[in-house]
Order: C-alpha cells, then sequence, then structure tokens
C-alpha cells in the first residue's frame, strides 16, 4: 500500500507541475495586456511601457516562469496586478464561499440520487419508476442557471422566503444569513448534479440486480435486502464513486455560473473578475487551486475505491487480485 500511494503521490505532483505549466504558457497566448488594467484611457506607449515593467510582463517568458515557480515552492501565489492584495490570501476567502456551497451541494445531491437511483432500477416495471427515469433524464438537460432563476423567481420574488443573492459582508460571522444566502445556489446545483447521479446510480443498480452472484445468493435463502447489502453494495458503489469524485470536481469547477446567477463571492465568480482584467496572477492562482482540487478528489475517489473492492485491494498492496475460477 505505501508503494501505491508513493506512486499515486508522485503522479499528483508531476500533474500539478504539468498544469501549471500549461497554464502559465495559455494565459501568455490569449490576446490582451495586462498593463492596460493600470493605465487610463488613451495612455502612451511609455506609460505602458512603465505599466509593464512594473507588472514584470516585459520580462523574458522563461525568467517569467522561474519567478512563478519559485513562488509557488515558498506557497506564495504572489500579488494581483490590479488590487495588490495577496492572490493566497484572496483565494482562502472566497473558498470560505465556494467549498459549503460545493460541499452542500455534493452532499445533498447524494442524498436525493442514491434512493431514487435504486428505486428507478428496482422498480424499473412501475410508473413511478419510469417517472424518477425521465426526471432525471430531463434534468440533465437543463441548464443551472436556468433552475437558479426558477427558483429565485418562486422563493425570493413571490414567495419572499429566501434572498434572491448576494452574501453577508460580514461572511460566516452573520451564520444565519450566511446559510439563507446559500440555500438556494445549494439547492439549484444539488438538483442538476442528483439528476445525472441519478442516471448512474440507476445503471449501477440495474448491474446489480441483473448479476448472477445476486440471483445465487437468493437462491441460497439470503433475503433481498441481505443480498443487496453483502453482496450487492460492495459491486455496484464502486462505479458509482469514481462518479461522485468527477462530479465533486465538477461542481467545483463550474461554481462560476451559480456564483455570478446569485451574485456570491466566491472563486468562480473572482476567476471570472480576473480573466476580464487579464490578472495573470489571480488567474493562475484560482486555476492552480481548482487543479490541486481535481487531483486530489481523483486520488481520494481511486482510493476509496481500492480501499472498497477486494480485487483492486490486492493490486493496491501488490498482491495478486483473486482468480475468478478460485484456487486448484
Amino acid at each position: 500500500m505505501a508503494g501505491y500511494l508513493l506512486r499515486r503521490l508522485g503522479f499528483l505532483v508531476v500533474s500539478l507541475l504539468l498544469a501549471s505549466v500549461v497554464l502559465f504558457l495559455l494565459l501568455r497566448l490569449l490576446p490582451g495586456d495586462p498593463a492596460n488594467a493600470l493605465v487610463s484611457v488613451g495612455a502612451d506607449p511609455d506609460q505602458i511601457a512603465a505599466a509593464r515593467h512594473e507588472l514584470g510582463t516585459d520580462q523574458p517568458l522563461l525568467q517569467q516562469f522561474g519567478t512563478w515557480l519559485h513562488q509557488l515552492a515558498t506557497l506564495d501565489l504572489g500579488h494581483s496586478f490590479v488590487s495588490s492584495l495577496p492572490v493566497g490570501s484572496e483565494i482562502v476567502t472566497r473558498l470560505n464561499v465556494t467549498v459549503p456551497l460545493t460541499l452542500s451541494a455534493f452532499v445533498l445531491a447524494v442524498l436525493i440520487a442514491l434512493p431514487a437511483g435504486f428505486i428507478a432500477a428496482h422498480r424499473s416495471r412501475t410508473w413511478y419508476g419510469t417517472l424518477l427515469s425521465a426526471v432525471s433524464q430531463l434534468g440533465i438537460a437543463v441548464p443551472v442557471f436556468w433552475v437558479g432563476m426558477i427558483l429565485v423567481t418562486v422563493f425570493a420574488l413571490h414567495l419572499r422566503v429566501l434572498p434572491a443573492g448576494g452574501f453577508p459582508q460580514d461572511g460566516w460571522s452573520d451564520p444565519g444569513n450566511a446559510v439563507r444566502s446559500l440555500v438556494l445556489p445549494v439547492v439549484t446545483v444539488a438538483l442538476v448534479m442528483a439528476a445525472s447521479l441519478t442516471r448512474y446510480v440507476r445503471s449501477a443498480a440495474l448491474d446489480v440486480l441483473g448479476s448472477d452472484y445476486l440471483r445465487t445468493a437468493r437462491a441460497l435463502g439470503a433475503s433481498f435486502r441481505g443480498a443487496m447489502w453483502r453482496h450487492g453494495l460492495r459491486n455496484g458503489v464502486v462505479p458509482v464513486i469514481s462518479v461522485l469524485g468527477i462530479e465533486l470536481a465538477t461542481t467545483l469547477l463550474g461554481a462560476v455560473v451559480v456564483e455570478n446567477v446569485f451574485a456570491l463571492p466566491g472563486l468562480g465568480s473572482q476567476l471570472a473578475q480576473a480573466i476580464s482584467q487579464h490578472d495573470y496572477p489571480v488567474i493562475q492562482g484560482v486555476l492552480l487551486v481548482s487543479t490541486l482540487a481535481v487531483l486530489v478528489i481523483g486520488f481520494l475517489a481511486d482510493l476509496v475505491q481500492r480501499l472498497i473492492d477486494p480485487r483492486l485491494r490486492g493490486r493496491l498492496s501488490g498482491a495478486a487480485a483473486p482468480s475468478a475460477g478460485g484456487t486448484r
């Protein structure tokens, strides 16, 4: 297991390094000059050149990249070109909104999707099983911002029980208003995510319900609940875990849409603002933190899969996986 963990951690570090190279190069290839954010309209070439020198964008690319790598080695993401504030502290402040939003929506989506997906599979020939499948399919096709607008119209404009957007200036120092401001965004993300997860859970449940090992366990006298708990759960949850990791990472990266709809000061809105201002340090910092989060989520999902599945666990420990035919 130790060898597997070292290999995966090494892969994570290499992936993060490659991502930093790609992010740095792609930003420099995009049109636009970040020096324009520091000068007024109609500035002369000398003023623009002075702004570039102040930002360091007039240096050779290799030197700029070396400076950024040195900053990363010291856990320093640099300072914003526009506000001159430390990028790291600004990202931490924004994560106080994005992380609770993402995790709460993820937990709610899982609580909805697991029973809905199993019922849709187990009762696939009933009207409510078919209805669950149809609703989940429809939910996949609905844009997340459209769901958010409907919820705002109903609960904020008509019923007036929840705020339409924004976040308290005091942040989590005012927990009541902070939670109320996140209710609609969380429900919006959770409904869209649950629709997608329900389809995957239904597919995994159908595979388990039609499997030979489940029929054999039932033929040997096990109850349906006992057979599902002892044999079906472990086999069905393994493919779902990888999907859960992908959904969680996708929600974190896609927070920009929901945060813009509800005017939340999160990581997504920070990224959108930085892109419009060509604020390279902020863009690099946000994308690097997002990439790290995706890599860590993938690593944890892979680890959980191997701990649950005995066949993958054998690979994790370096032992040979048990063959389907058993021992001779």
